[in-house]
């Protein structure tokens, strides 16, 4: 049987993609009208978060200058999409004319590479200096059938390994904490209205509520208490709604124990910032809600390709309006939706996103999150 032999253009691009995919977890982007080049992306690598392997023949400057157009334009829809700020993007081209200079390219955010063989790659330092490794695990024994059949096989091997991390992670789950918090919440607010009347502030202060003059004289667990109790039935109400909409989902996307870990951590932070900030006597457990909208902008910021839409045309226009809705009506405690929010996005730098967080990352985020701690409890308790 003879030999399948494989265009040499093709296997450099078969290599490449083998080298990007499986070793730097880059993933195929799919793009309506573009030819001959393929696309990868990875919003967390610490390099160029788009990598084209581009195949088409660049005869001219011109058709250099065409294509170098339109990879800024689609980049701009990718930003757009993931509500990514700064993108950086290798361009790897394995069929440019000799006469086209890439000398002449100055485009901030955008490397471009011509190569005949993969080890051409070693000839850019911005590409070594990024990707050390990737001459010498461009390098395969086999040749032919065997070298395509080896690629495919490890990437396929890859997506179905990423393809289950991702089921894994979005597959809908019971939210059993969630229910639990929202009956302890329906519980208390029940509770207090048969033995007295959640609308009094007497009461409230009997069974938890939060005053920071209560909480500098030792009694510390107003801090947590506070969050369970409710004035009226539309405050609860409408808290327990956004609960089991965000709260479902993010016990889902983080799993029960760092889940309970951010609520609770959200619902400190926004108590000390009430206490810091308002003097009268504050309830509610929309503290704790917003630390949930700010574990979800954290984890939406890991899974951008999957989320980022959603965060930048959803999420963060809902916050605002919330916000805004607390600086123009009475009585919305805003300072505890603040210290929620920045409590729950920094606890989750510290918990991590599984699959996606380093180590190194976590280790930053208890950094983050002790040192931030520590101030406003030395504000509050100075």
């Amino acid at each position: 049987m003879d030999e399948i032999v494989i265009d040499k253009n093709d296997e450099i691009v078969m290599k490449l993609l083998h080298y990007f995919i499986t070793e730097k977890n880059y993933s195929p982007i799919i793009l309506h009208g573009a030819k001959n080049e393929i696309w990868l992306e990875n919003m967390d690598a610490n390099s160029y978060e788009i990598v084209r392997i581009v195949t088409n023949y660049i005869h001219n400057d011109e058709q250099l200058n065409f294509d170098l157009y339109k990879t800024k334009q689609i980049t701009k829809k990718i930003k757009r999409k993931t509500f990514t700020f700064n993108m950086d993007v290798l361009s790897i081209f394995v069929n440019l004319n000799d006469q086209v200079d890439l000398n002449k390219v100055n485009i901030n955010h955008i490397d471009c590479a011509n190569i005949k063989k993969v080890s051409d790659l070693g000839k850019y330092d911005f590409i070594i200096n990024n990707y050390p490794e990737i001459t010498k695990n461009t390098k395969f024994s086999e040749k032919g059938f065997n070298l395509f059949m080896k690629i495919t096989g490890d990437i396929t091997k890859k997506n179905e390994e990423e393809s289950s991390k991702a089921e894994e992670t979005f597959k809908k789950k019971l939210p059993i904490i969630t229910y639990i918090l929202i009956a302890i919440n329906i519980f208390m607010f029940l509770f207090i209205n048969v033995v007295g009347n959640s609308e009094e502030t007497s009461t409230l202060i009997n069974y938890g509520g939060l005053h920071s003059s209560l909480v500098k004289i030792g009694e510390y667990y107003r801090l947590i208490t506070c969050s369970f109790l409710h004035i009226d039935i539309f405050h609860l109400g409408f808290n327990m709604y956004a609960l089991y909409i965000v709260g479902s989902q993010l016990e889902s996307f983080y799993g029960k124990t760092k889940y309970i870990l951010i609520y609770l951590f959200s619902a400190l932070m926004g108590s000390l910032f009430s206490c810091l900030f308002t003097d009268a006597v504050s309830v509610g457990a929309s503290g704790a809600i917003f630390g949930l909208f700010g574990a979800l902008i954290y984890f939406g910021n890991q899974y951008k390709a999957y989320l980022g839409s959603v965060i930048h045309s959803q999420i963060i226009p809902l916050l605002l309006f919330n916000f805004a809705l607390g600086f123009m009506i009475d009585g919305i405690d805003i300072s505890a939706h603040i210290g929620g929010l920045i409590g729950g996005y920094l606890i989750s730098m510290a918990l991590g996103v599984k699959y996606k967080s380093s180590k190194s990352e976590r280790i930053n985020g208890v950094i983050i999150t002790t040192i931030f701690t520590i101030f406003m409890l030395y504000l509050n308790f100075r």
